[in-house]
C-alpha cells in the first residue's frame, strides 16, 4: 500500500497525504465487510455466539496492541508534540482516554448486538441498516467536530444515499421474510407450536436431511439451516431482528466522533503544554475497553444466554476448540480494519472515513456466495437488494470524494 508519512520528524508513523489515506480506508473496508461473514458462518454451523466472541474479542485486542507498539514507536519520540504510544502513557492526557474507552464501550456494545442480529434478518440487512444509522448520526457529528474538514455538499450528499439505503434495507428484510413464509407456506404461522421432527416429517416425508443434500433458498434447505444453527430464528418476529440491528447502529454512531475527541480536543479538555493522544494511543485505550466489555458480557451471557440461545459454561468455552481458529482470524481482521479506519480519519478526516461504512458492499458479496442467502426469492426482494446496494455505492463515493486534508504541524 502506498502512502505518504512522516515518520522521523513526528516521532510516530502518520499518513500525511490524501492518496494515502483514501488507501487506508479502502483496505479497512475490505477487512470491515469480511470478519461478520466469519461470525455469521460458525453461527450457522452451530457454534455458540458467546464462544465465538470471546475468541474473537481476544485476537481483535492484540492487533490494536501491535499496532501501538509498531507504529506508534516508529521514529524519535518529540514529547511536546507528537510522542510516541510509550511516551504517552505516562502523560496527564486523562481526559481524551475517558472518551476514547468510551467510544470503545460503544463499538464492544455494538459488535455484540451486531452478532446476534446476523442469525436473525441475515448479513446482508444487518450490515447495510446498522452501517447506514451509523453514518447518518456519526458522521454528521463528526463533519462539526472535524471543523468542516469536509465538502458539506458532497458530504451530505452522501449521508442521504445512506438514509435511503436503511429504508431499502428494511424493505428487502421485509420482502425476503415474506418470500421465507411462503417456502415454508403454513408451518410458517404454527413454528411455535410445530416442533422441528414435525417440520421435517411435513417437509421431506421422513428424516431430516443435511444441508448439502438440499437446495439453497428452498423449504428443506431453511428448515436443515435451522436445525444446524446455534441461534433458531424460524418464526421470530421481524421487529425482533430490525431492534437488535437499530441498537446496534445507534452503538455505532457514538464510537467514531468519540475517537475523533480523543485524538483532536476539540472542547479542549487537556491542560496546556499536554499534547493530544495519538491515534496509536487511542487506538489502544479504545480497543481495551472493547475488549474488558465484551469479555464481562460473553462470560455472563455463558451462564444467562439471551434470545434462546443455548446455556454453556467458561469449561464448555475453553473445550469448544470447532472453528476457534476462524473465530480467532475475525479478531484480528476487525482489528486491524479499525486501526486503518481511525489512521486514515485522522488524515482526511473522520466524516470521510466513515465510508468504511460501505462494508455492506462487501458483507453482502460474502452473504451471497457463502450463505446463499436470497436464493430463490421473488423478483421484488431482487429489485430492492439491488437498489439497496446502488444507494450504497453511490454514498461510499460521495463520502470519499468530500474527504479534506488535515493539517498535521
Amino acid at each position: 500500500m502506498m502512502m505518504m508519512v512522516s515518520a522521523g520528524e513526528l516521532g510516530v508513523y502518520v499518513v500525511e497525504s490524501k492518496g494515502g489515506a483514501i488507501a487506508c480506508i479502502t483496505l479497512s473496508l475490505l477487512c470491515l465487510g469480511t470478519w461478520p461473514a466469519l461470525l455469521a458462518l460458525l453461527e450457522r454451523r452451530g457454534r455458540l455466539p458467546q464462544h465465538t466472541y470471546l475468541d474473537y474479542s481476544i485476537t481483535n485486542f492484540f492487533a490494536a496492541i501491535f499496532i501501538a507498539f509498531v507504529f506508534g514507536q516508529i521514529g524519535e519520540s518529540t514529547p511536546e508534540e507528537a510522542p510516541s504510544f510509550i511516551t504517552q502513557l505516562t502523560q496527564d492526557n486523562w481526559p481524551l482516554v475517558l472518551f476514547a474507552l468510551a467510544g470503545g464501550v460503544g463499538l464492544s456494545i455494538g459488535n455484540l448486538a451486531t452478532q446476534y442480529a446476523l442469525a436473525f434478518v441475515g448479513l446482508s440487512v444487518t450490515e447495510v441498516t446498522s452501517a447506514s444509522i451509523t453514518v447518518v448520526i456519526g458522521t454528521s457529528v463528526n463533519y462539526f467536530l472535524d471543523n468542516k474538514l469536509n465538502r458539506a455538499d458532497v458530504l451530505f450528499s452522501g449521508v442521504a444515499c445512506f438514509l435511503v439505503a436503511v429504508c431499502l434495507g428494511s424493505a428487502v428484510h421485509s420482502s425476503n421474510s415474506a418470500d421465507v413464509e411462503a417456502k415454508l407456506g403454513k408451518l410458517s404461522g404454527d413454528c411455535k407450536t410445530v416442533s422441528q421432527e414435525e417440520y421435517c416429517q411435513r417437509l421431506f416425508g421422513g428424516e431430516e436431511e443435511e444441508m448439502e443434500n438440499v437446495k439453497e433458498g428452498t423449504a428443506p434447505f431453511l428448515i436443515a439451516l435451522e436445525n444446524k444453527r446455534a441461534i433458531k430464528v424460524l418464526g421470530k418476529s421481524m421487529v425482533v431482528g430490525l431492534s437488535i440491528i437499530f441498537f446496534a447502529g445507534l452503538c455505532f454512531s457514538l464510537f467514531s466522533p468519540l475517537f475523533n475527541l480523543a485524538t483532536n480536543d476539540q472542547w479542549r479538555t487537556l491542560e496546556p503544554g499536554v499534547p493530544k493522544l495519538i491515534v496509536y494511543t487511542a487506538f489502544f485505550y479504545f480497543s481495551l475497553s472493547c475488549f474488558v466489555i465484551a469479555v464481562a458480557l460473553n462470560v455472563t451471557f455463558l451462564y444467562k444466554p439471551v434470545l434462546d440461545s443455548p446455556r454453556s459454561s467458561f469449561k464448555g468455552y475453553l473445550n469448544d476448540w470447532n472453528g476457534r481458529g476462524w473465530a480467532l482470524l475475525a479478531g484480528l481482521i476487525c482489528g486491524f480494519g479499525n486501526g486503518l479506519q481511525f489512521m486514515g480519519g485522522q488524515a482526511a478526516g473522520y466524516a470521510a472515513a466513515d465510508a468504511v461504512q460501505a462494508l455492506p458492499l462487501v458483507s453482502t458479496f460474502w452473504g451471497i456466495y457463502l450463505f446463499g442467502e436470497y436464493r430463490r426469492s421473488s423478483p421484488r426482494t431482487y429489485a430492492l437488494l439491488v437498489g439497496m446496494l446502488l444507494m450504497f455505492a453511490v454514498a461510499v463515493g460521495l463520502l470519499m470524494a468530500s474527504a479534506g486534508k488535515r493539517e498535521t504541524r
